[in-house]
């Protein structure tokens, strides 16, 4: 069978493309190749970029929880430690406040014994004060004249209650002990004897402010003393830490109407001595009480009562009959006129303010 030129041409094309299709089939593969290495290069680096992060996001969480484990406990420790400065060690003081009733209970006896320094309250002090040597010579008797004057002028009860416990002013006191003379600062009268208006300082830390005439204390006048270091019959537990009148005067003497005080220290009065005189006043003759008298009286836990009581020139008025176990009731208390305090029948006389009485 022959073949013309045109077929010839055509088996030559065809051959031509067989060919060429051969020839291109290793180049596409490869192509192929090459885009898969490619593609698992690919894959691998994202493999391992994956799992370099899953390892930092580990290391990331325990860091984080490591971190969140150390503030946890910082947190911990500084919340110990504003809880200790917030709180102070009360536990180890609550029993030593709990035991401090129970000692002073144990030493009040102590307290109440006669050689103890006469105790104050919480106002005044009974212990002899000073900043100053009670030797100097700057301290004489001119001096301590001149420098009390104005207090006592001008009735300044505290200034008072501070001079008459400073050691100057106790010393010069003691000077005059045994005797009936006295320092004075003031008016006098053409013989040189307290007239007019004048201060006085006396033995026992006793002093007077107020009028004279002629020498003796006559007119309107106040009278003091301290019991500084000074106890006596009436006054044997230190209960009592001063003593005064003011009121009229005659003679020397309270005559007339006036009011007598005493400062208390209520801490040294025993339960079962429930009163003490605190103020009595009323009519005076020669120091003694004399016509309706009034007092109050405290007792150990402050409380005041009042009392009504009828005297002639010492001797009281009895508000019942109690002969027969030989007491006096001298004072009926105004609120219950059934209720009355009672002194020993041999006490019923010279009832006054006997440490002024001759």
């Amino acid at each position: 069978m022959n073949l013309t030129d045109q077929d010839k041409n055509n088996k030559q094309d065809d051959g031509f493309q067989e060919e060429g299709s051969l020839l291109q089939r290793p180049f596409v593969t490869k192509i192929l190749l090459g885009v898969i290495a490619v593609l698992l290069i690919c894959i691998l680096i994202l493999l391992t970029i994956m799992t370099g992060r899953k390892d930092r996001g580990k290391e990331a969480d325990g860091d984080l929880q490591q971190n969140i484990t150390d503030y946890a406990e910082q947190q911990q420790k500084a919340d110990e430690q504003t809880i200790e400065e917030k709180e102070p060690p009360v536990l180890e003081e609550e029993p030593e406040e709990e035991e401090t009733p129970d000692e002073e209970e144990e030493e009040e006896p102590e307290e109440e014994t006669p050689e103890e320094p006469i105790s104050a309250d919480d106002d005044k002090t009974a212990i002899v004060i000073d900043i100053e040597d009670e030797n100097d010579e700057a301290y004489t008797k001119e001096f301590i004249l001149k420098e009390a004057y104005p207090f006592f002028a001008d009735n300044n009860q505290d200034a008072i209650w501070d001079l008459a416990h400073l050691k100057r002013y106790v010393k010069l006191s003691n000077e005059l002990k045994g005797t009936e003379e006295y320092y004075y600062q003031g008016d006098v009268d053409g013989d040189g004897k307290p007239h007019g208006t004048g201060f006085a300082i006396y033995e026992k830390s006793s002093y007077y402010f107020g009028e004279w005439s002629h020498g003796v204390r006559s007119g309107k006048g106040t009278w003091y003393r301290f019991y500084i270091g000074q106890r006596n019959k009436t006054n044997a537990m230190g209960v009592y830490m001063s003593h005064s009148y003011a009121g009229e005067w005659k003679n020397n003497l309270p005559n007339g109407q006036g009011a007598e005080h005493y400062d208390v220290d209520i801490s040294k009065l025993e339960p079962t001595r429930k009163i003490m005189i605190q103020n009595v006043v009323g009519n005076f003759t020669d120091g003694l009480y004399d016509g309706d008298m009034y007092a109050n009286t405290v007792d150990y836990i402050g409380n005041v009562q009042e009392w009504d009581g009828i005297a002639q020139k010492g001797v009281f008025k009895l508000w019942r009959d109690m002969s027969a176990i030989g007491e006096c009731s001298v004072w009926r208390y105004r609120e219950d006129k059934n209720v009355c305090m009672d002194v020993d029948q041999a006490d019923n006389k010279n009832q006054g303010i006997r440490e002024l009485l001759k």
